[in-house]
């Protein structure tokens, strides 16, 4: 006959497995990844946003390298040889040529990628921000707020944006900064829109309304329930917006409404070589090439956090 266990024992073996059971729950959700790290997998495995995302950095790390740049080529970005100029890549230590006026060309893109991406990196918080802060409002208390917003937005969005930025630029001639907070003052309706329509959706969610019966502030409930779930939308829809104000900063810069010379920008650097373009062709095409790059990268990367942040795709 087989020996019955003792009570003894069978307490010993309740102990064990009471003790294994929160271990193997602490496992369970340490293995559970959260969902921005899902996120990141799934973008990941987005060979072409991976390689876009690649690009962007190396225009990034090049432009903030900019006074390194300046001490390698010996050069400031407002030095000017006459009688070098329109040099060939390599001549005279002119790593990619001179323009018009003696002054070289690396130097210069590297400082006027700082100019094009802070003026795309301000507008954008500008535009983000008006955008958020009137679309948590009219999408959250609705009403007559919504209704002002709404009409506001509207009339604003029947604007032709660029026209608008060339008007106020032939008036003001605004600086880097002021540049930037114009084109976010008249970007920001589409954003508004669109985020007003994710607080709509989530306003009628059992925790937005449990939080209203147990009397949690609308400020609380704004920031700590609102604001985390349209998060993903801000990140994918910055994403899209600075190729965007690239492209708009170098058109204006372009018609020479924009940043000024001497200070160097992509897109008054293509207004410049457009005029020697015949006798230096590289002139107008490595400042293009930059500009297209710059807006191409951070537009797929965009595209990929949109597909990586989708909740209804899985793993």
């Amino acid at each position: 006959m087989c020996a019955q266990p003792s009570a003894v024992s069978r307490q010993d073996d309740a102990t064990l497995a009471d003790a294994a059971t929160p271990a193997l729950g602490r496992t369970m959700v340490r293995a559970t990844p959260g969902f921005y790290r899902r996120a990141w997998r799934r973008f990941r495995r987005d060979h072409l946003a991976m390689a876009a995302l690649f690009v962007a950095v190396c225009i990034v790390v090049f432009a903030l390298a900019a006074p390194l740049v300046s001490d390698l080529t010996g050069f400031s970005y407002s030095e000017n040889h006459l009688k070098a100029k329109l040099a060939d890549p390599g001549e005279k230590g002119y790593v990619l040529g001179s323009d018009g006026n003696g002054r070289d060309i690396l130097t210069r893109l590297a400082y006027g990628g700082r100019v094009t991406l802070l003026v795309a990196a301000f507008a954008t918080f500008a535009e983000l921000s008006l955008g958020l802060g009137f679309g948590l409002i009219a999408g959250y208390y609705g009403r007559w707020a919504d209704t002002l917003i709404m009409r506001a937005v509207d009339v604003l969005l029947s604007i032709p944006a660029l026209p608008l930025l060339i008007l106020i630029a032939t008036l003001y001639f605004p600086g880097v900064i002021l540049l930037a907070v114009i084109i976010g003052a008249i970007s920001w309706p589409g954003d508004a829109r669109l985020l007003r329509g994710e607080v709509l959706s989530l306003r009628g969610r059992e925790y937005i309304e449990a939080a209203r019966v147990v009397g949690v502030p609308s400020r609380s409930i704004i920031l700590r329930h609102l604001l985390p779930n349209v998060t993903p939308i801000l990140l994918v829809q910055a994403s899209l917006t600075v190729p965007f104000v690239i492209l708009t900063e170098a058109a204006l810069s372009f018609l020479g409404l924009g940043v000024q010379v001497p200070t160097p920008s992509w897109g008054n650097m293509l207004d410049e070589a457009q005029r020697f373009y015949r006798q230096q062709w590289l002139n107008v095409f490595i400042p293009g090439l930059m500009i297209y790059l710059s807006a191409l990268s951070l537009y797929l990367v965009g595209i990929g956090l949109r597909d990586a942040l989708d909740p209804r795709l899985s793993d």
